[in-house]
């Protein structure tokens, strides 16, 4: 195997682009938390973190198609059971800075967003059936969306009357609702309705990670801009 990049090399080409758009975007998140309200500060490190971790993930998976032209879905996992539940907490984060939330709303994103990892997790990897692992992580995913839409995190979003949060609340919600709905949709394809091609379905998962990590975290960006600048005329204007 061609230990490197090739130009015609779409699925490595696409490894490549995400890896660096991931450590970009951790960096840009690190260096512009300054310029926001402190009360931003968590939320941006959090955001910053998950950009970083999926960086070290892409290189690794990057090295792993250049060097034997493989990249299994399943490594996946890896990544998303780490991020995927900081990705979720950063709602609850979010509004802990604005208003006074109860510490359940932690626990029952958290423990929602690994059992949705986790079920499919052990599918991919044939410790459980593949049809449990789905049906048990679509139940998280669903319980998370209920929770964001309907539950006592939705209503603290409704009740918070911070512009800027509930600005990105609602974007970020559409992302877990349709751009997370990939990653389901992926599952699905490549276990349960006959398999997929492998190389299609990298790019696809690749893509998507743009909109599901890259653009959630520029989401919060502008918000918390959007709110530091508000406290600011505030002041003045006292």
């Amino acid at each position: 195997m061609n230990k490197l990049l090739l130009p015609a090399d779409i699925v490595g080409g696409s490894f490549w682009l995400i890896s660096v758009a991931m450590i970009g975007a951790a960096i840009f998140f690190f260096l512009e938390r300054g310029r926001v309200s402190h009360r931003w500060g968590t939320v941006m490190n959090l955001v910053g973190v998950i950009a970083l971790m999926s960086s070290i993930h892409y290189f690794y998976a990057k090295n792993l198609w250049v060097l034997n032209g493989q990249a299994p879905t399943a490594l996946r996992y890896i990544d998303w059971l780490l991020t995927f539940p900081l990705t979720i907490l950063t709602f609850y984060v979010m509004l802990k800075s604005v208003y006074d939330v109860k510490r359940g709303m932690f626990w029952r994103l958290l423990v929602g967003t690994l059992v949705w990892v986790i079920a499919q997790l052990l599918g991919a990897y044939g410790y459980m059936s593949v049809t449990l692992g789905f049906l048990v992580g679509i139940v998280g995913w669903l319980y998370i969306i209920g929770e964001l839409y309907m539950g006592d995190t939705g209503r603290a979003n409704s009740a918070c009357n911070n512009e800027s949060v509930q600005m990105a609340f609602f974007a970020n919600r559409l992302i877990i609702t349709i751009g997370f709905s990939i990653y389901h949709i992926g599952y699905f394809i490549e276990h349960l309705a006959g398999g997929a091609n492998i190389n299609s379905l990298n790019v696809i998962y690749n893509l998507a990670d743009v909109l599901n990590k890259i653009i959630f975290g520029m989401i919060i960006y502008s918000a918390a801009l959007q709110d530091t600048k508000k406290g600011v005329q505030n002041n003045r204007e006292v």
